[in-house]
C-alpha cells in the first residue's frame, strides 16, 4: 500500500509562489481558485516581549494534505471523494453532484466548486504526472527545492526533489532535470522529530509534513 505525500522544507522556501503559478498552469485551475496557497506567517516576536528587528517570518504551502482519515470522504453522498491506492484523496467528477457537503467538512478551506463545471475541485497531487513516474509540478517547479514526493512508507528520507543544476552536466534542459532527482535525507540540513509538523489534526491524520527549525511553528493557528 503506497502513501504518497509531500513534506517541504520551511527553511529553504523563499515564498517565490512558483508552487502555485506551476500548478494552476498544470491543472488549469481557474482564475480567482487556487490548490495550492502560500501562506506568509509573521513577522513575529522571537520571545513574548520581543519587539522588531527580534521577529521571525516564514511562509508555508497550504493546499488538500491528502488525509489518512479524510472528512471529506466521509461526508461525501455519492462516493465521488475517495481514497486512491496510492493514498491520495482524489474526486471522481462524473459522481460528483456539487453538493459541496466537503467543502464544508475539510478543515483546511482547500476544496472549491467549479461554477462552470458544478464540481468540486482540489489538488490531485497530479495524479496524471505522478502515474507516469513524474513528480507534482508544485515540487519540479520549486526553485528553492524546498519541497520533495514520494511514498511515506518508504520513509520521509527517501523522497524525491528534482536534481541540482550542478548534476545536470552540459545538459541544462527541463527535460534532463525531470529525470535527476535528489533524496530529502541527503538534501536538506539536519532536522530533529520535533521540527517536522503537521496543520491541525481534527481526527482527519493529515499527511503532508513541514519542517522547520528555530522558529515557532504557528500552524496550528
Amino acid at each position: 500500500m503506497m502513501h504518497n505525500v509531500i513534506v517541504t522544507d520551511l527553511n529553504r522556501c523563499v515564498g517565490c509562489l512558483s508552487c502555485s503559478v506551476a500548478c494552476k498552469a498544470a491543472n488549469g485551475v481557474p482564475v480567482g481558485s487556487f490548490w495550492n496557497k502560500v501562506l506568509r506567517i509573521g513577522p513575529n516576536p522571537k520571545s513574548p516581549d520581543g519587539q522588531c528587528p527580534d521577529v521571525e517570518m516564514y511562509f508555508l504551502p497550504a493546499g488538500c494534505q491528502h488525509c489518512e482519515n479524510p472528512a471529506c470522504v466521509n461526508v461525501c453522498p455519492t462516493q465521488a471523494s475517495h481514497k486512491a491506492e496510492d493514498g491520495t484523496v482524489q474526486v471522481d467528477k462524473s459522481k460528483c453532484i456539487g453538493c459541496q457537503f466537503c467543502v464544508m467538512a475539510c478543515p483546511y478551506g482547500v476544496r472549491y466548486l467549479n461554477e462552470e463545471e458544478r464540481v468540486v475541485e482540489k489538488c490531485t497531487l497530479c495524479e496524471q504526472k505522478i502515474a507516469q513516474g513524474e513528480l507534482p509540478q508544485c515540487v519540479e517547479q520549486c526553485c528553492a527545492r524546498a519541497r520533495f514526493f514520494g511514498d511515506l512508507d518508504r520513509g520521509m528520507e527517501n523522497l524525491e526533489a528534482p536534481g541540482e543544476p550542478s548534476a545536470f552536466g552540459t545538459d541544462k534542459s527541463y527535460e534532463t532535470m525531470k529525470k535527476t532527482r535528489v533524496k530529502l535525507g541527503d538534501h536538506v540540513h539536519p532536522y530533529a522529530d520535533a521540527d517536522v509538523h503537521h496543520l491541525p489534526d481534527v481526527g482527519n491524520r493529515p499527511s503532508f509534513a513541514f519542517i522547520l527549525r528555530d522558529r515557532q511553528w504557528r500552524g496550528e493557528e
